[in-house]
């Protein structure tokens, strides 16, 4: 066919650009709040989901807040994670990018870091390498920063190892302890920072993970 001048338009093929979602999983042992902040974060997300929320704690709250979210959930056991691979099966299955232990109180076992190098984070409740370890989590956090007569105290994001808090600093932020700042005034500080900074860092790691 011959076209002449402005008779002739040239057609564009239409490229449709089909968008896969990164999935998250995340490990929870108790209440599950911050995995809540996450979920929320990423409900109507057009790039990323939380697929799967997992928990070595049937009675764990987390599993409520999963379900109110339609968030599948899985429970297990010692033996299953420290003894068998199925849990990494899960997650591989599932097609999970990126791991997120938000409360999650186990050692990760090295199976499961192997599977998913440089894929795995932690919150911490204290600005690391201060205040870490095994044993150190929640509560037993603040009551010895306040024994201790700390100014400051904070959050930490990091990338999960063989030991106890002591992978990759990613992120930290800090709050001011004040004179006659209760055991809860200093958990609500902490929980506020971890709510709003834990889901956006979810986010920007998630976009230098290859899908």
């Amino acid at each position: 066919m011959l076209c002449c001048g402005s008779s002739c338009k040239k057609r564009k093929a239409n490229k449709t650009i089909i968008l896969m979602k990164k999935h998250i999983a995340i490990f929870a042992s108790g209440s599950g709040s911050n995995a809540q902040k996450i979920m929320e974060h990423f409900k109507y997300s057009q790039e990323a989901e939380v697929s799967l929320v997992l928990t070595n704690n049937p009675d764990a709250f987390v599993l409520q807040r999963a379900d109110n979210f339609e968030v599948p959930s899985h429970i297990f056991d010692r033996n299953e994670f420290y003894e068998t691979d199925r849990i990494i099966e899960l997650l591989v299955r599932m097609e999970i990018d990126l791991v997120v232990l938000a409360g999650f109180l186990w050692l990760v076992p090295e199976n499961l870091i192997k599977a998913f190098p440089n894929r795995i984070i932690n919150i911490h409740p204290a600005l690391l390498p201060a205040y870490g370890g095994k044993g150190m989590y929640g509560d037993r956090v603040h009551k010895a920063i306040l024994a201790n007569k700390e100014e400051e105290s904070g959050i930490t994001i990091h990338y999960v190892n063989e030991h106890f808090d002591e992978g990759e600093i990613i992120y930290q932020a800090r709050f001011k302890i004040e004179k006659g700042d209760t055991l809860e005034m200093v958990k609500f500080k902490g929980q506020q920072l971890e709510h709003q900074h834990f889901p956006k860092i979810v986010e920007n790691l998630l976009k230098k993970v290859d899908g």
